[in-house]
């Protein structure tokens, strides 16, 4: 599997190493301990979000605000193409998802003033910026993710967690003060893979029918089984009580072992995806939200092009173009683009003046959050419509200009979650789950 790396040299699996990623130690059980101790799940909506993030921060010029009129040491090397909206341009990288540009909104007026790794992620992920100055490889976490959030309020189905995260958690991606019991569930296996498996999910081979074990040899068997924190003390696994006995159900669930089960997908519809791990995951994020699951995050890294951009973009963005459009046209034919919300988006933009960094041979862009492109579809998105609007040169968003927590709110209010709502700590301290609870209008419907 790719390590992609962002210019501060984080991996994007090392969240699981600094203890964010992983505070669901020790996978469904640890999960279901934590929410046993916990109020109980409100009511679950029927409203989903896949939520793709593009970590390291993607160019919008190469992708959905080209400047075809802006001299080249802007506009770089890649023509603008037309989409099947009259006027919306796109970057010829783009090519699929001009084809699909009636079923989606690109916004291009969100800015914010975070330009490092850090603090633009937690600003996007969660609609808060960060409460002092952070470094910019900085995992940070002031504020519950928007995945917490739903997982939060929405809560389980069917025995699948409410909040998944494939393949890595992102650096802002946890609970905060809402606790582990809602961090994300991570699937760090490769669909893509032929033994593919998904931990404390899918039996041992041996546990062909688990109705023919005993307790105590399910339990022993169950053991076996890979969790992030094999070494944690006071592993849940150990206990065969209450929790333990919801494991099982969960291990042995049909609607869990069916929102797995890849293979079973028509090999034209894995191929219409692309046989690679990004597309094998977006068609995983399809499977879970159509069983129920809430919130799914792809975290698809590599896109902090400092150099090498249009390298990069000709494989790399082009990919990236096929899988998305794929998963649009698969939930539209499913009939399922009218309650799932499909959000693409990174920390932000990248600089109108293409460089060469003192230490990098190639051309590249440099962060840049005054400026930046979001795909947002379904989930009552009108489609085909481009909202506000960046310079001539793409140094600013200039028209209808909205900030994180817009976003943030316009996502939460399609899920059925009142932005405006008060959180509280452990110790009782208020806090907004959005400051500015006002949603972006145009994406209202």
């Amino acid at each position: 599997m790719a390590v992609h790396r962002n210019c501060e040299g984080i991996r994007r699996r090392d969240c699981l190493k600094l203890g964010l990623g992983a505070l669901v130690g020790g996978g469904f059980v640890n999960a279901l301990r934590l929410r046993s101790a916990g109020a109980a799940d409100s009511p679950l909506g029927q409203t989903s979000c896949i939520l793709i993030w593009l970590d390291g921060g993607p160019s919008h010029f190469e992708t959905f605000d080209p400047k075809p009129e802006a001299p080249v040491e802007i506009r770089g090397e890649f023509p603008a193409i037309p989409t099947k909206v009259p006027g919306m341009l796109f970057s010829e990288n783009m090519e699929r998802l001009a084809a699909v540009s009636d079923k989606v909104t690109i916004v291009r007026s969100v800015r914010h003033d975070q330009n490092n790794h850090g603090a633009g992620n937690h600003y996007m992920m969660t609609g808060a910026p960060t409460r002092i100055p952070v470094s910019c490889g900085a995992y940070v976490s002031f504020h519950p993710s928007m995945g917490s959030v739903v997982s939060s309020e929405r809560g389980a189905r069917d025995g699948l967690p409410p909040y998944f995260s494939l393949p890595s958690m992102t650096r802002s991606g946890g609970p905060n003060l809402l606790g582990a019991r809602h961090a994300p569930f991570v699937v760090g296996d490769d669909p893509n893979s032929d033994s593919f498996r998904v931990r404390d999910v899918t039996l041992p081979p041996k546990l062909e029918d688990a109705r023919s074990l005993s307790r105590r040899e399910l339990r022993h068997e169950l053991d076996t089984m890979a969790r992030y924190h094999e070494n944690a003390a006071g592993d849940p696994v150990l206990g065969l009580d209450a929790n333990f006995q919801q494991a099982v159900s969960l291990v042995t669930s049909p609607a869990a072992q069916k929102a797995f089960a890849i293979e079973n997908e028509p090999d034209d519809v894995r191929d219409a995806y692309g046989r690679n791990s990004f597309g094998q995951r977006a068609l995983l994020a399809r499977r879970l939200v159509e069983a129920g699951v809430p919130f799914v995050t792809i975290n698809h890294g590599g896109w902090d092009h400092h150099s090498e951009i249009f390298s990069a973009f000709r494989k790399k963005g082009r990919e990236f173009d096929h899988v998305v459009a794929a998963l649009i046209d698969d939930l539209d034919q499913r009939g399922l683009l009218d309650t799932t919300l499909v959000l693409v988006m990174g920390e932000f933009g990248r600089t109108p003046q293409i460089s060469t960094l003192a230490d990098r041979n190639t051309p590249g862009r440099d962060h840049w959050s005054s400026a930046m492109s979001i795909l947002v579809a379904g989930c009552g998105t009108p489609r085909g419509q481009v909202v506000g609007a960046t310079d001539s040169h793409g140094y600013s968003a200039i028209e209808n200009v909205y900030a994180p927590e817009n976003l943030v709110s316009s996502v939460y209010l399609k899920l059925g979650i009142n932005p405006s709502k008060i959180l509280y700590s452990p110790t009782g301290r208020p806090t907004h789950l959005v400051s500015d609870p006002h949603p972006i209008t145009e994406l209202m419907g």
